[in-house]
């Protein structure tokens, strides 16, 4: 079994060993034929492929483990990137591990690591977190599992949930330093560098762009803000804010999350009115 990595989106960018793959093997599994087929036929490949995917993979995985048992070689590729990144190759690679049939993987592009690597943000410790719930509460939830990691968080977005993962980003971690890349090695490729209080903005009014999305977003602060620090910049703000707006203007001070701000000024508000 060789999972191989294809290009993300220039054809160009597909190594020398993975055209040598994909040419030898006895079938090419594809998340979706139609596409993989471009890229095959740019290199003159005429390789049998067969679709495996969320929809077929029950049915079809018993028949490619029987094959991979007679000695079939399989090349396993996903639409664009490497294999069972964000993917549903997972299942039978697994499968293939629990048969003891050998697994090689060919190495090559990735949109998380292209856009950690031009993101200009820490590379030294990072959190892939692949696509945050479509929901928001449970995107909410899976933000506050991820904030305390002491890494640069990467993820993909559809562009039409961009704005509300941004927004609920900025709620939750706070003014954090962060990237919006699209289009990664194609014609319109651009990254959008800012806090995730100015990038929410901006697509809150533009809307999602059009391509494929990494966001990668900083660790939290090296420099922690006391409680203490936050509770009078908290006091001070409610002189002559209200309290959600308050909230708003102290998170993007401190780079402390805005619910848990919001929470901490609730309580300063009521305790002071009751004082």
């Amino acid at each position: 079994m060789y999972p191989v990595a294809t290009p993300i989106g220039n054809l160009r960018d597909i190594t020398l060993r993975a055209l040598d793959v994909l040419a030898a093997a006895d079938l090419i599994v594809c998340e979706d034929t139609r596409i993989t087929r471009k890229l095959l036929t740019r290199y003159g490949i005429t390789t049998k492929t067969v679709p495996y995917n969320d929809h077929n993979a029950q049915r079809v995985l018993p028949n490619l483990i029987r094959r991979l048992n007679d000695g079939d070689s399989l090349a396993l590729v996903s639409d664009a990137g490497t294999p069972l990144i964000s993917d549903p190759g997972f299942k039978l690679v697994e499968a293939a591990v629990s048969e003891n049939i050998p697994v090689y993987p060919i190495p090559g592009a990735n949109a998380a690591i292209a856009g950690l690597v031009a993101s200009g943000l820490p590379t030294d410790s990072f959190f892939f977190a692949g696509f945050l719930p479509p929901k928001q509460g449970a995107r909410r939830t899976r933000l506050e599992e991820l904030a305390r990691i002491p890494g640069s968080l990467v993820f993909y977005e559809s562009s039409g949930r961009l704005a509300a993962s941004l927004s609920d980003m900025r709620d939750v971690l706070g003014a954090r330093k962060a990237v919006v890349a699209r289009e990664i090695t194609k014609l319109h490729e651009e990254a959008i560098r800012g806090t995730l209080v100015h990038l929410a903005e901006i697509y809150e009014e533009q809307g999602g762009p059009r391509g494929e999305i990494v966001i990668v977003v900083g660790p939290p602060g090296a420099e922690i803000v006391s409680d203490e620090t936050v509770e009078q910049a908290i006091r001070d703000a409610l002189q002559t804010m209200s309290v959600r707006d308050a909230a708003s203007e102290v998170a993007a001070q401190t780079g402390r999350a805005r619910r848990e701000i919001y929470t901490m000024a609730l309580a300063i508000s009521g305790a002071d009115s009751q004082s």
